[in-house]
């Protein structure tokens, strides 16, 4: 008989979502530009790969046969630096130091600087590519690793995008998942007004993708399309996670300015009463 799979603590992944948040918007600070909205927007699924589906060991980054994750959207690097701290790749206090000069937490994911970074990301729509060549690496090394990777809807303008989408369905790479970030507000506004691309979940199937559309903020909803996606073969796993920009702040959410926002003193006093000022993490 096989192994029945533990059930997961819904609430402590909800929990974490949030004490990841409440990080982003410490390392926002007061004063001082930061991609507060997509990194918020993306702390949910952010927070089930990292403390649910993730096979990774913060001890050893470089485990040969973790998953890997790359997050392609790489301006909302905050979020990952959160989901990092709080796993123990690097002490929290590191989170103080966000864009300083020497910090290893920089604007952009760097792997050279930061532990448990797998590519440098952020000129947007390379991170597909990188995981299309990670997944098809790993399969020829017989590892049983997966790659997941975090895109953005604005990213999808990019062209090397939809050359990374048809050559994981041609070559198969079942082993790669990867989740659209679908909030709907890019730097300058709307994506549809800027470069639309829907319809969104018929192109990705057309492209030769399994495709799942969810609410990115229920985490059940979450968890179950991740799940869904281990059993798909060879086809690799695209989850449309719709999204709303600034998730968890009230006055942020769905307000374009607060994509790379400015907070002053009253407005992080009320994003940290949003989530409670107390950290509720594990």
């Amino acid at each position: 008989m096989g192994t029945i799979k533990p059930q997961p603590d819904i609430e402590r992944l909800e929990r974490m979502a949030r004490a990841m948040r409440l990080d982003i918007v410490h390392m926002v600070g007061v004063g001082q530009r930061g991609h507060l909205g997509g990194s918020c927007s993306i702390a949910d699924v952010v927070a089930a790969l990292y403390f649910y589906k993730l096979r990774h060991d913060p001890a050893n980054p470089s485990w040969p046969d973790r998953d890997r994750f790359l997050l392609s959207k790489g301006h909302a690097a905050l979020v990952q630096y959160a989901a990092l701290a709080e796993c123990g790749y690097f002490p929290r206090e590191e989170l103080n130091t966000v864009k300083q000069c020497g910090s290893m937490l920089q604007g952009h994911p760097d792997l050279k600087s930061t532990p448990g970074i797998e590519a440098n990301t952020g000129s947007l729509g390379q991170g597909l590519s990188i995981a299309c060549g990670m997944a098809a690496g790993l399969r020829i090394d017989g590892r049983p690793s997966r790659v997941y990777c975090v895109v953005g809807d604005g990213e999808l303008a990019e062209g090397q995008i939809w050359e990374a989408a048809m050559a994981a369905s041609f070559f198969k790479l079942d082993h790669l998942v990867a989740v659209l970030d679908r909030n709907g507000l890019q730097a300058m506004g709307p994506v549809e007004q800027r470069f639309n691309t829907n319809p969104l979940a018929d192109k990705w199937r057309a492209f030769g993708w399994h495709v799942r559309e969810i609410n990115g903020h229920d985490m059940r909803e979450i968890l179950d399309a991740l799940d869904e996606a281990d059993g798909v073969a060879e086809k690799p796993k695209m989850i449309i996670a719709r999204t709303i920009k600034g998730a968890g702040i009230p006055f942020a959410e769905n307000r374009v300015e607060f994509h790379n926002g400015l907070l002053d003193k009253h407005q992080f006093d009320a994003a940290c009463a949003a989530l409670g000022s107390e950290r509720t993490g594990d």
